[in-house]
């Protein structure tokens, strides 16, 4: 009997070993097998941390490398509110802390405390954003084993307002203006994750760490600009804006050869570290996105259309009266009054007689006009493709009724960018062709490689003989016009046109209310660059009083590319017949 009450208690008790055994090799396969990826997941869940790490966005540089835009490093300060109120002297050891942190960070000392304790059992939380790296590194001093570094870059332009209109800027959702929004395909980086695995402290366990996506850099936008006259011109128009009063005041140097902007300047602008501080009307470039009336600059266009087309040439004449009459009762008029004269083409120009230019006008039909003046680029947006960019307007021939029908070859009825007319006198200047309008190079990523790359395309407007016709007729209002000696550079041939345009006010023209200009192109003889300069609204009407700002911008062009001086003189051609 013992025996086998033996037996049974031995077979009961492997019995209940077998079940135990099994209950543990079931469990061990549902956590080791079944659940694994699950309670992995949730393990790392509890002591895995990700962090962000950076990619940097591209560079903005000047034709010469000179950075426009760049990314700097700013560190945000995170830290473990349940790591820093771990039970220990925290009462006392916390606040201390954050005294000296933000006895660094310039904070309060009790608002960080109250943000600690809001939520103990948190493991993330921001103390300060963005600080420099200087700042970064007397709170690394502090040896707090409970805050965190993260390393994020942040945009800076070194150059302040230099290029300011053109180069935009960053805000709190990216990209706002400018290059930095339009390009920023090529700008922009791609930030990549890390994962750590952590300890009871928070702190990183050697060899825990994994890439879990890599960071990627953005490449590098090269501009046409450059840097050191972009600053002369800018000053240069600032000065001009307010001697003259001016409401706002444009400037574009463009290269004749290849239609790549050197220097786009707009007064009022902007520094983009400091967007806070600009006006509205200065945080985008007016000389792509203001169409105005351009006036007389317009006639350069026309008398090279006359003579492409044929129609007429440097030395006809007509009879100019300082009135003409239209049949429907309206007249044409120049902007001073005088006694009849007997003026050429070239002398149309040198006077800027708009009862000449209608006269000649009638020479060609109005959509044969029209078809020049588009080809020219006008009415278009330009191949820059500016945020914010008008194309100005040029309406349809047969819209041009009455006096419009003169007014448009005069720069009255229609309308322009400063960069649009800068074109016009660019593709005067290449014999004839008109190049894309360029101010980005393109794009270098970090291989090396260029994408986007400008066309170098360009298309023929005028003959080349019609286009160095019109050239010397404008060398006649540099030597001939009454703004004639403040529009002499030595060494140089100067050939250039002015312009004043009324601005159209509730419905009508104002004599008040100006858009005056000088655009033209040096050296006449070997045509190199083409000048641009508006004043809008000045407290004094006369066009002439912004040819020293033309001159001084042109002379400094020459200078600064190292341009041969002219080696043979001007031709004379007949202003009267």
């Amino acid at each position: 009997m013992r025996t086998r009450s033996s037996r049974a208690r031995i077979s009961l008790a492997v019995l209940v070993v077998f079940v135990i055994v099994g209950v543990f090799v079931v469990r061990l396969v549902d956590i080791q097998v079944v659940r694994a990826e699950e309670l992995n997941a949730a393990s790392l869940d509890k002591r895995g941390r990700d962090i962000t790490t950076y990619g940097v966005r591209g560079d903005i540089v000047d034709a010469n490398g000179a950075v426009l835009a760049d990314s700097v490093l700013r560190y945000d300060i995170t830290a473990s509110p349940r790591v820093a109120l771990l039970p220990s002297d925290a009462a006392t050891s916390v606040p201390a802390q954050l005294a000296e942190l933000a006895a660094i960070t310039k904070q309060d000392p009790a608002a960080l405390y109250a943000s600690i304790t809001e939520d103990p059992t948190s493991d993330f939380m921001y103390l300060v954003k963005g600080v420099t790296l200087d700042v970064f590194e007397q709170i690394d001093a502090l040896d707090i084993s409970w805050i965190y570094p993260e390393r994020k870059s942040a945009r800076s332009y070194p150059n302040g307002e230099i290029a300011g209109n053109l180069v935009g800027f960053i805000g709190t959702d990216g990209p706002q203006a400018g290059l930095e929004l339009t390009e920023d395909e090529c700008l922009a980086s791609d930030n990549g994750t890390i994962t750590y695995e952590k300890g009871e402290d928070g702190t990183a366990l050697p060899g825990s760490e994994v890439v879990t996506k890599q960071s990627k850099d953005g490449g590098t936008l090269r501009l046409t600009i450059d840097r050191d006259l972009q600053f002369y011109v800018q000053q240069r128009m600032e000065q001009t804006a307010l001697e003259l009063g001016a409401t706002w005041a444009t400037a574009v140097v463009i290269r004749v050869a290849d239609g790549h902007l050197m220097s786009v300047a707009d007064w009022p602008t902007l520094d983009p570290n400091n967007v806070d501080d600009a006006s509205r009307d200065a945080l985008g470039s007016r000389a792509f996105s203001t169409p105005y009336e351009p006036g007389s600059t317009m006639k350069a266009l026309t008398a090279a259309s006359l003579v492409d087309s044929g129609a007429a040439r440097p030395g006809d004449g007509v009879v100019v009266p300082y009135e003409l009459l239209q049949a429907d009762g309206s007249s044409i008029h120049d902007a001073f009054y005088h006694e009849t004269q007997n003026l050429t083409l070239a002398g149309a120009l040198v006077e800027s007689s708009n009862v000449a230019v209608a006269q000649f006008t009638d020479r060609l039909p109005a959509q044969k006009r029209h078809d020049y003046m588009a080809a020219f680029g006008l009415g278009q947006y330009t191949e820059v493709d500016f945020n914010g960019e008008s194309a100005g307007q040029l309406s349809d021939a047969d819209q041009w009724f009455g006096r419009t029908n003169y007014a448009v070859q005069y720069g009255q009825g229609m309308s322009a960018t400063s960069v649009q007319m800068a074109s016009v006198f660019q593709t005067i200047g290449n014999q004839g062709v008109r190049m894309p309008v360029t101010l980005v190079a393109g794009c270098e990523l970090a291989d090396g490689t260029m994408t986007d790359v400008a066309s170098t395309e360009g298309r023929q407007v005028l003959s080349s003989s019609a286009a160095d016709t019109t050239v010397a007729m404008m060398e006649q209002v540099a030597n001939k016009s009454g703004s004639a000696p403040k529009l002499q550079i030595p060494g140089y041939r100067t050939a250039v046109k002015s312009g004043t345009a009324e601005v159209a006010v509730d419905g009508g023209y104002s004599d008040n209310s100006v858009v005056i200009s000088y655009a033209g192109v040096a050296p006449a003889d070997d045509p190199q660059y083409a000048v641009v300069v508006t004043a809008g609204i000045p407290a004094r009407v006369f066009s002439g009083l912004i040819a020293p700002t033309w001159r001084d911008v042109m002379a400094q062009t020459l200078t600064t590319f190292r341009v041969p001086p002219s080696t043979s003189p001007a031709p004379d051609l007949p202003v009267n017949w």
